[in-house]
């Protein structure tokens, strides 16, 4: 079934999701304290679209995908 298919996709791709927003966000934070005022508006938005996108791909995807694919996929015969 789906949600079987789309549970193993979000398992396998949870930990290369982790590593490559961690890594991001690691870098603008340091732009954030390191680059100074004139960056710090950039900075923000920046951690704010790293963290909001990651949930996303997590969390969101998966039961949006779940919600567009019918609901006809989620009754028990």
């Amino acid at each position: 079934p789906i949600i079987t298919l789309i549970n193993h996709a979000v398992n396998d791709t949870l930990s290369r999701t982790i590593i490559t927003s961690g890594s991001t966000l690691l870098v603008v934070v340091l732009l954030y304290f390191l680059g100074g005022l004139s960056l710090h508006g950039l900075s923000v938005t920046l951690i704010l679209g790293v963290i909001i996108g990651t949930y996303s791909s997590i969390y969101i995807a998966g039961a949006l995908t779940l919600i567009i694919s019918g609901s006809q996929t989620l009754k028990k015969p």
